[in-house]
Formats: structure tokens, sequence, C-alpha cells
């Protein structure tokens, strides 16, 4: 039997998810049942998903899916959301989607790259947790950053760089450069005729020239991610 805040919550949920297709927040769900705290809603979610009521969508922190609903707080009795709901269906995909400002989604961590002299990118094969609100649509992966070439663009050591994975950028962008096939680094990407100039933002360190078949282009600077220890 699930309680009245229970029920309340589970139906709080659905109909967020059928007007927007995203979860709401722990922070909207405590206002909207008039709780004194998140560890009330954390208690109640729990409940829920111990009751095969809602499910956890699997790399989000705020993805909520309802399983099935309850027809009456009282007895407890609920009816499964039907697979052939095609309400539920399109609310699904939508949900599916990390779209919201607080959400969380795991991009793949590509090792360390150089912001001063080109260093092998090595690939890795872990990944990390980043708010949906810095990347935006496309592909994504994240590279932790080597040197101070680009302290001027306001990347340091140690910070990481969220990278939209494409082959192409205009002038005056951030790149992600493969040197040689070998080598890569962060850079603003400037073309020269038929050469390609990586430059740093560091008055310190002097531009790199490539002839155009040297350089490819793997990805565009999305943004940042700093550590404080």
């Amino acid at each position: 039997m699930l309680t009245a805040k229970q029920h309340e919550l589970i139906r709080f949920i659905q109909e967020r998810l059928e007007d927007t297709g995203i979860s709401p927040s722990f922070e909207e769900m405590k206002e909207a049942l008039d709780l004194k705290s998140k560890s009330g809603v954390h208690r109640l979610i729990s409940a829920l998903e111990e009751r095969g009521f809602i499910r956890r969508l699997p790399n989000r922190a705020r993805a909520l899916e309802v399983v099935k609903l309850p027809e009456d707080a009282v007895t407890g009795s609920s009816r499964p959301v039907p697979a052939t709901d095609t309400r539920v269906s399109a609310l699904t995909a939508r949900a599916a989607i990390p779209q919201p400002a607080n959400d969380i989604v795991d991009v793949p961590l590509h090792g360390r790259i150089a912001a001063g002299a080109p260093i092998e990118a090595i690939e890795g094969q872990t990944s990390m947790p980043v708010p949906a609100a810095l990347l935006g649509p496309g592909e994504h992966y994240a590279l932790e950053i080597s040197g101070d070439s680009m302290i001027e663009a306001g990347i340091f050591d140690g910070d990481f760089a969220l990278v939209r994975r494409t082959d192409t950028a205009r002038d005056g962008e951030i790149v992600v450069a493969l040197v040689d096939n070998e080598e890569a680094t962060l850079k603003y990407l400037r073309r020269e005729g038929t050469r390609i100039r990586l430059d740093p933002a560091n008055g310190a360190y002097e531009p790199q020239v490539y002839e155009q078949h040297q350089v490819q282009v793997q990805g565009k600077l999305a943004g940042l991610l700093r550590r404080y220890h």
C-alpha cells in the first residue's frame, strides 16, 4: 500500500513527464510535496523504486521512468503502464535525451592533451560525469589539460576540456588538433594559405605552423571543468 505522499509524488512525476518529457528535480519535488528537506524526497523515491512503481535510468542523475501508476493510495492497487500506450512511449523516448540543465551525463575521458608542445594523446577507457548544461548537441569527450600555453584563454594545467567531436572548425576556434597522426594539442586554429597555424594563448610560447596535411581537427572546445583541491 502506498502512503499519501508516495501517491502524490508519483502522480507529480508522471504529470511533469507528460508535460515536459523531463523528470522534476529533487528541489521541485520537495516544494510540490511541501517537504522540509530533500532527504524526504530520497526516501519516497527509494520506496517507490523498491515497490516497482518507478525506475532510475542509468548514467543520469535526474532521470526517472514511471513503470506503473497507482489507482488508489489507500488500497495500493495499481495498473501497469501499457507498452502500447503511444503517449507513454513518446514520453520515454523524450526522457532518454539528456537535455535538462541539471542533468548529468557520462562522457569518455581520453587521457591527457598538451596545452604547450604537442604530446601523445592517450586513449583511455574511463569516463567522467559532466553536467549536460556544459554540452551542446553532438558527441563529446573529455581530455585532461597538461601545460600552460592556453592560460590567457582561462585554460589551466589540470583542467578538463570538454570537446565536441568534429573534423571541421573555423578560424579562431579552440580545437583539438592531431599533428602527424601521433601528437595532439589544444590550440587556436588559424589558416595561412596552404598552412595551418596553431596559436597558443600565452606570450611565452610561439605559434606552431604546419602543412595542411599534417593537421587533423578532432574536436572543438565546448566547455571546461576544474577541480579545486
